[in-house]
């Protein structure tokens, strides 16, 4: 190495270690071992790559236009973890090590808190297109205990690959809220799951077309469950046989939520409703973890 070169390794790190004396005194030890780390990190990243200015503007570009396509309905920044595979990592890094224990995926950016009740054995579809789908299944503890009174959120795309927040008339369909029975049984109506793109018409789809990488996830049904005494559930359950279980553009699928979904071409659904055009239905057990991870 010469000796212009230690000279500017020596400028370079001289900037990280002044940065890093710029957070010692904060109050908060987390904090503070936060910040240390993304500077050190965050500096060494630049280092490696040897980052152009011209390309730290672009990058500061891009957050800013993620920024600007940010609002209540949809969260840009939720997009960019997603395909940085960085939502997913956070899941692995938190998932309890429970044996049995139903397994997280991510949450996504289309969850609303304002999303209706429905009863037991209802309707959440409410209007959203596509083939009628029966959900049902048990919420229980690992040691196999029915979990009752669980409230479980349930949310996903139409037929056509939208949510309901994406339509610009206000709509509230294919979502809903729900309680397990005493036996920890839920059961409810919906359309079956649809694989669609994420949102590629800003900067992270300009991210994406730049890597050759596609925008599309595979058919699935969101859940967040709680109840009392458990750790919050949030999964998903995908249809098996989607073409894009093995590309799912936020790296968000795992075998063990891989369902069948049942094809029945007409008759009698499990509630005694009665279809001549056909429906499907799809079972799947929610298992929760303790909160100390049991």
């Amino acid at each position: 190495m010469t000796t212009d070169h230690i000279v500017a390794a020596d400028r370079e790190q001289a900037v990280t270690e002044e940065v890093l004396a710029s957070f010692d005194a904060t109050p908060d030890p987390r904090l503070r071992e936060v910040m240390h780390s993304l500077v050190r990190h965050l500096h060494a990243f630049a280092r490696d790559v040897r980052l152009s200015e011209r390309e730290w503007e672009t990058a500061i570009e891009f957050l800013t236009r993620a920024g600007h396509i940010t609002d209540e309905h949809r969260q840009e920044f939720i997009l960019l973890s997603d395909v940085l595979g960085l939502s997913m990592l956070t899941v692995a890094i938190n998932e309890p090590s429970a044996p049995g224990a139903t397994e997280s995926t991510v949450f996504g950016p289309f969850f609303v808190d304002t999303a209706p009740e429905v009863p037991l054995g209802g309707d959440i579809a409410r209007g959203a297109s596509g083939i009628r789908c029966y959900v049902s299944g048990q919420v229980r503890s690992v040691t196999g205990e029915p979990i009752d009174g669980a409230r479980i959120e349930v949310w996903e795309a139409d037929q056509d690959g939208f949510y309901d927040v994406q339509y610009p008339d206000g709509r509230s369909a294919g979502r809903g809220w729900l309680r397990s029975g005493e036996n920890g049984e839920y059961r409810f109506w919906s359309v079956l799951p649809a694989p669609y793109p994420i949102p590629h018409d800003g900067p992270v789809g300009d991210l994406l077309a730049a890597t050759a990488r596609g925008p599309m996830r595979p058919a699935h049904l969101h859940f967040m469950v709680t109840a009392s005494g458990f750790r919050t559930l949030i999964t998903h359950i995908f249809v098996a046989g989607d073409p894009y279980l093995g590309c799912d553009a936020v790296f968000g699928v795992k075998q063990d939520l891989v369902v069948e979904a049942i094809h029945h071409p007409h008759g009698s659904a499990p509630d005694e409703s009665h279809y001549e055009t056909g429906w499907t239905s799809i079972t799947f057990d929610l298992v929760l973890a303790t909160h100390d991870g049991r």
